[in-house]
């Protein structure tokens, strides 16, 4: 009798303790699910498209698309379609634009500017504006670093095939100076184009 007493408690005792490690085994293959984020955390604030005489600067558009848009930039998007430049600068690039604005054009006198539109001036006005176009994409901060390199002046060659030199005025501010010695401002750099950047300038810049 005492024998089957501890028989049974035994079988009991190796019961629970089954039990009890059965109940350990699948604790510990609970896997906790991933906490979910948030809609803040899940969604990435959007970069505002700067603002170009008015109009939002697409980044996936091409120069010519996003300048037709900017009102302060009407006289160049007519100038480089009377030239016949558009097509090239809605090619793949990269290229650099120094952008004049329309007063910056409009300090050129009015004779000088209606004939650079004329079919028998396309010439002198295809080798003005691709005076203002530099190959690749040179943002702001390429251009700090190509001058830092070079005794705080950087030297580009357009695709016209002089050159432009550009120097820190201090306060944020670059000048461009040109092949004629004249001076103009950069006064909005580093609009992202899909094929290139454009820098804003407030004068035309001449070549020899």
């Amino acid at each position: 009798m005492t024998i089957t007493r501890t028989t049974a408690l035994a079988a009991v005792s190796a019961a629970a303790l089954l039990g009890l490690a059965a109940c350990g085994n699948n604790e510990s293959k609970v896997e906790k699910a991933p906490a979910e984020a948030t809609p803040a955390e899940s969604a990435a604030p959007a970069a505002a498209e700067p603002m170009v005489g008015g109009a939002a600067m697409n980044p996936n558009e091409t120069i010519v698309a996003n300048a037709s848009k900017a009102a302060n930039l009407t006289t160049l998007v007519s100038a480089l379609q009377s030239a016949g430049l558009t097509e090239r600068l809605q090619g793949a690039g990269p290229f650099t634009v120094f952008a004049p604005d329309n007063a910056a054009f409009e300090k050129i006198p009015a004779a000088t500017r209606e004939g650079w539109m004329q079919p028998a001036q396309k010439a002198a006005l295809t080798k003005l504006l691709t005076y203002h176009v530099v190959p690749g994409r040179l943002t702001a901060a390429d251009i700090a670093a190509q001058a830092q390199a070079n005794g705080g002046t950087a030297t580009l060659t357009t695709v016209q095939g002089e050159k432009l030199t550009l120097k820190d005025a201090g306060g944020g501010k670059w000048t461009v100076t040109d092949a004629r010695g004249g001076t103009s401002t950069i006064t909005q750099a580093d609009v992202a184009q899909s094929n290139g950047v454009v820098h804003v300038v407030d004068t035309v810049l001449m070549p020899k």
